[in-house]
This record gives C-alpha cells, sequence and structure tokens, in this order.
C-alpha cells in the first residue's frame, strides 16, 4: 500500500486498516513458523503496510 493512498483515507479507514493488517501479519507469522511460506517477502510487505499506517497515525496526532 502506498503513502499516497493511505494519506487520503480518514483516520477511522486508519484504524481500522491497522488493525486488520496487524492480525493478518500475525497469522501470516505463524504460518511461516509451521511450515514455510511460499512467498517470504510477504511478511516484509506486511511489515511496512503496518509501520506506514502507525506513521500516518501518529503524524496526524500531531497534528492536531
Amino acid at each position: 500500500m502506498k503513502s499516497s493512498v493511505i494519506r487520503e483515507m480518514t483516520t477511522e479507514e486508519i484504524e481500522d486498516r491497522l488493525i486488520d493488517e496487524k492480525s493478518t501479519l500475525a497469522k501470516l507469522k505463524m504460518q511461516h513458523a509451521i511450515s514455510p511460506l511460499e512467498n517470504p517477502l510477504v511478511l516484509r510487505e506486511r511489515k511496512n503496510d503496518v509501520a506506514r499506517l502507525m506513521t500516518e497515525l501518529t503524524r496526524r496526532s500531531k497534528e492536531a
């Protein structure tokens, strides 16, 4: 997910998406621990998405 897309989202949408991304990341980590994922780069992408969402939330909280 690109940062430009995240900036266009509302704060509520970002918070909802963050919860979804974190749960997906946790599930992927568990699957990867049990048996290796076909494409382990998915973990990196999910982590980066979570970081981007959290960064945008932090930026918005500092602006308010």
